[in-house]
């Protein structure tokens, strides 16, 4: 069975993937999608935070074996999913089979104000301190989006808006989620999984030079789209779709070591 395993970010749950797990489906045609949520979010929105990675790691073991599950995985992970993605696979490099990192950034590859933009600052606290559930999804919407027009934006936003209502995530399992993500440091070797990096030009919530060093210091497989903003998959889901299954065949014809020239498919290739 070749599951995929799909790991969201700060504040978003499985609901948050839109048509993305779909999309995935149709480019990996033998595909199994899981899109478990983190404590804290979605069906696990009255559970604590963790406050560190490592327990989120040991969380989402638990829910997968749980559902009966069963290793290896490939874990495509956004954000700070993408640093649960690189403790797990340090951690248990048996029980994955690949990962795909999105728009993620970890020390000590990248600075505090490249992890989270320095202009983002102010309205981010403005929101901590002012609050209020509507002002919080039209922010994280303006950091995390740039597609659609006006009524495809406010049509997004009245669904986040529902999942928030029905799941809500707490100020306080923010705040650990936050805390988790600016401590965590990525371990000091290099996961022994083969990896893609998936970067977006247009990422106005974290500096696109987080992904673009991992993926130098790794040697990691790297690709950037254009535009797209710092959630990608809901930006560009079929760009990211394709990206994986180019590099899934990339990667199983590769009979020797890969090249740093970009492809015909775009996906940079590790040295």
């Amino acid at each position: 069975m070749n599951t995929w395993v799909l790991l969201r970010g700060l504040m978003r749950e499985q609901r948050h993937w839109g048509r993305f797990p779909g999309q995935l489906s149709e480019a990996l045609a033998d595909a199994v999608i899981v899109t478990p949520d983190l404590p804290g979010n979605g069906r696990h929105h009255a559970l604590p935070s963790a406050t560190t990675v490592a327990e989120t790691v040991e969380f989402c073991r638990a829910e997968l074996r749980a559902r009966g599950v069963p290793a290896p995985y490939s874990l495509l992970a956004l954000s700070l999913g993408g640093m649960v993605a690189v403790e797990w696979a340090s951690r248990y490099p048996q029980e994955i089979a690949r990962c795909v990192l999105i728009n993620t950034s970890m020390r000590p590859y990248s600075r505090f104000h490249q992890r989270l933009r320095w202009q983002n600052y102010p309205s981010i606290l403005k929101q901590l301190w002012q609050g209020g559930v509507e002002n919080q999804e039209r922010l994280i919407l303006r950091l995390t989006s740039r597609e659609g027009d006006a009524t495809e934006r406010e049509g997004l936003l009245k669904r986040w808006l529902g999942y928030q209502r029905e799941c809500p995530v707490t100020r306080h399992n923010a705040l650990r989620q936050l805390w988790s993500a600016a401590r965590f440091r990525a371990p000091p070797l290099r996961p022994r999984v083969p990896l893609l990096v998936l970067s977006s030009v247009g990422d106005q919530l974290v500096d696109p030079r987080c992904s673009a060093n991992l993926a130098s210091a790794w040697q990691a497989d790297h690709a950037v789209h254009p535009n797209a903003g710092h959630d990608l998959p809901l930006d560009a889901g079929e760009w990211v779709a394709q990206m994986v299954a180019d590099w899934l065949i990339l990667d199983g014809a590769s009979g020797g070591p890969p090249v740093a020239t970009p492809g015909p498919t775009g996906v940079r290739r590790g040295r």
